[in-house]
């Protein structure tokens, strides 16, 4: 009868610290996860530089492999408007801090990464894309005109 005694005891100790270290590791993982969520900065012009050029890159060097444009395109749009979300919560400082919907965001990470593209590896963007790209730039700058 002491045997089970003495192993009861060893096992609440053993319990015990095992339990308050995992608890304490728990309680922490949370609330780095929550002052990360308060700590997101809008996306300044260096970001948007930054994230336009990788998907740029991204296109050219796709397009080089011979993988479908549409498809590269619409990975490299996906990534910038993802990283946009998650570390600057889809908010921009070129637009007083305003938060885009995601749709938004690709949309207009889709007609930044071409428009990078186009300096970077003119020859491997189609000529479609191309055109569409720079009707919808004319469009951007007469509308801004008014």
């Amino acid at each position: 009868m002491s045997i089970n005694l003495y192993s009861k005891r060893i096992l609440k100790l053993l319990g015990i610290t095992f339990i308050i270290p995992i608890t304490l590791f728990e309680i922490n993982t949370i609330n780095k996860h929550v002052k990360a969520e308060k700590n997101l900065i809008a996306a300044s012009e260096k970001d948007l530089f930054l994230y336009r050029q990788m998907g740029a890159s991204y296109l050219c060097i796709a397009s080089k492999a011979e993988v479908d444009f549409k498809k590269s395109l619409a990975i490299a749009s996906a990534t910038f408007t993802h990283v946009i979300i998650g570390k600057h919560g889809g908010a921009f400082q070129e637009l007083g801090n305003e938060k885009l919907d995601e749709k938004r965001i690709y949309n207009s990470g889709t007609f930044q990464i071409v428009g990078s593209a186009l300096n970077i590896c003119p020859e491997n963007i189609p000529k479609n894309i191309k055109n569409d790209y720079e009707k919808r730039l004319k469009e951007l700058v007469k509308k801004n005109k008014k």
